[in-house]
């Protein structure tokens, strides 16, 4: 039984500023570029059974950089829909919504192809990805590659846990985490790995 291995696409100019980034397909900064690349020694050595990427360039491009062939993109590794807070930050929703949290409120519809998610929406996506994985590990590791917020989701599932229990994980632009298990029950074996 192989290791899920979650990759969050590196720095963009959003993910500096803290704004909230679901279908605004931003580049990758230099900085993000860099990540990128310094994640071929963690992962070079590694083959993967299923390799799978959002469809967003950002993930796309950190897949190419960090040295992954074979990735496959999954419309369901998409991040987040944030709906009307797409490129707001959490300090300028505060200013209207003192007490808002994605992780127990969402957000409001935003344009007609944007109506946003809840947290149980965004559980069913990563419900969807870890069939596939699961379906995967029997012949090896599994990677994928993709978003903040939405990897964190697919943690707290992974782990049992309710989609809201993201909360729990943060986790950081251009990094490597594992999933593995101990006695044949889903742990975190790593977590926001840099080399």
């Amino acid at each position: 039984m192989g290791d899920l291995y979650l990759v969050r696409h590196g720095e963009t100019e959003w993910s500096r500023s803290g704004q909230h980034t679901s279908w605004t397909d931003l580049p990758l900064t230099q900085h993000g570029e860099e990540q990128a690349k310094s994640l071929v020694p963690l992962l070079s050595s590694r083959t993967f059974a299923l390799a799978l990427a959002s469809p967003l360039d950002r993930a796309i491009r950190t897949a190419e950089l960090a040295g992954l062939t074979g990735v496959v993109t999954d419309p369901d590794l998409h991040e987040w829909d944030y709906g009307a807070y797409e490129g707001v930050t959490t300090v300028d929703i505060h200013r209207t919504r003192p007490d808002w949290y994605l992780w127990t409120d969402g957000v409001p519809p935003g344009p007609d192809a944007h109506p946003g998610e809840s947290p149980a929406e965004a559980g069913l996506r990563a419900d969807r990805v870890l069939s596939r994985v699961d379906a995967a590990l029997p012949d090896g590791d599994v990677i994928l590659v993709a978003h903040g917020h939405f990897l964190r989701v697919v943690t707290a599932r992974r782990l049992g846990l309710a989609p809201a229990d993201g909360r729990l994980f943060q986790l950081a632009t251009g990094t490597v985490s594992r999933l593995s298990t101990e006695h044949d029950r889903p742990v975190i074996a790593e977590w926001n790995t840099r080399p």
